[in-house]
C-alpha cells in the first residue's frame, strides 16, 4: 500500500476531499520525522512506536578494497508495533 493509496481510501471511508487527506497525511508524517529528528519517541496506542535506535560502534570490512572499516555509533529510526497489532497480523 502506498501513501496514495492511504490517502483514496481515507478518502472514501469519511467523504473528506483526497487534498485535505493527502495535507493531514503530509502533516501527520512530518509531525513523526520532525519529533524523532529532536530526539522524541512517537506512541500511537493501539499501532505502534517510532522510536529511534542506538547502534554501536563497530568494525566492518569494504570487500572491494579488502580493508577494515570502523563505522562508528550512530541513531536510527524504527517502529515497533504494538501487541494488539501484532496479533491482528498474526491471525491473517
Amino acid at each position: 500500500m502506498t501513501k496514495a493509496d492511504i490517502v483514496n481510501e481515507v478518502a472514501k471511508k469519511t467523504g473528506v476531499e483526497k487534498i485535505a487527506v493527502q495535507n493531514i497525511v503530509e502533516e501527520f508524517m512530518t509531525s513523526v520525522k520532525s519529533s524523532l529528528s529532536n530526539g522524541e519517541n512517537v506512541y500511537l496506542r493501539g499501532f505502534g512506536s517510532f522510536i529511534i535506535k542506538e547502534r554501536a560502534k563497530k568494525t566492518a570490512r569494504n570487500i572491494s578494497k579488502n580493508t577494515t572499516i570502523v563505522i562508528p555509533a550512530h541513531k536510527i529510526p524504527s517502529f515497533k508495533p504494538a501487541k494488539v497489532f501484532v496479533n491482528k497480523v498474526k491471525t491473517i
